[in-house]
């Protein structure tokens, strides 16, 4: 089908319409589409809701924006909030707002510097974040690097390369005000790298156990360094 063809469904002010194929749909005011959208850009930047599924090449969301479906595209950008019922699936995706998906997350590359919560699990080739994320199921990508400032979770981590780096507070005032550290219950991967972490289990090749991390068992076939400012229970070389 040709998309040059398609018109635009533009929302401004309050206002609700009938989804479909359109070029561009955009949401400048508080506006409501009441079945499923397939369009070339998605762009909110008021208050939108879509009552059905969205398939895009490209969204934005600016303001706030929920998706009572699933959500397609190739680039996702959130500089607001974006509530999405069900599943996403997309090739890039950035949050510098806040991302709540409530099923799963398949992406080409993940990068987070605002808030990203995923009910289910969250598959990527690259995931990058440098703040606060909650993961209910399993966070598998082939890189994982991981910068914590704040809170993050994830029921089990696994990929190639693993690197859980804390970043430092921006002012000293703050630095323990703010709780910086991953909670899981697995890690597994080739090359671990881990700081600020507690995890029941981590297991891998080369592991390295960096300061400030409570770890119950840790099992690896070629090398393995702990920090002085770490807890390891037990270690096994298998």
């Amino acid at each position: 089908m040709d998309t040059k063809k398609r018109g635009d469904l533009n929302i401004n002010g309050f206002g609700s319409a009938n989804g479909g194929q359109f070029h561009q749909v955009t949401i400048n005011g508080k506006g409501t589409v009441n079945s499923d959208i397939e369009c070339v850009i998605f762009d909110c930047n008021g208050s939108g809701t879509v009552n059905g599924n969205v398939m895009t090449n490209k969204a934005k969301v600016n303001g706030n924006a929920k998706i009572k479906g699933n959500l397609e595209c190739n680039m996702l950008t959130v500089d607001g909030t974006v509530k999405i019922e069900n599943n996403l699936k997309v090739e890039n995706f950035k949050v510098a707002g806040k991302a709540s998906i409530g099923g799963r997350v398949k992406a080409e590359e993940i990068r987070i510097k605002g808030r990203l919560t995923v009910e289910g699990d969250c598959e990527a080739d690259t995931f990058k974040a440098e703040s606060q994320f909650m993961i209910g199921g399993l966070l598998t990508a082939d890189h994982v690097d991981i910068k914590l400032f704040g809170e993050c979770k994830a029921k089990e981590i696994g990929g190639q390369t693993i690197l859980i780096k804390h970043k430092p507070a921006l002012m000293g005032l703050f630095k323990h005000l703010i709780q910086t550290q991953l909670e899981t219950e697995l890690i597994e991967g080739d090359k671990i790298e881990l700081e600020n972490t507690k995890a029941a289990v981590v297991r891998g090749n080369h592991i390295t156990i960096g300061a400030n991390c409570e770890i119950g068992l840790v099992e690896y076939t070629d090398e393995l360094s702990v920090d002085k400012k770490s807890a390891v229970k037990d270690s096994r070389k298998v």
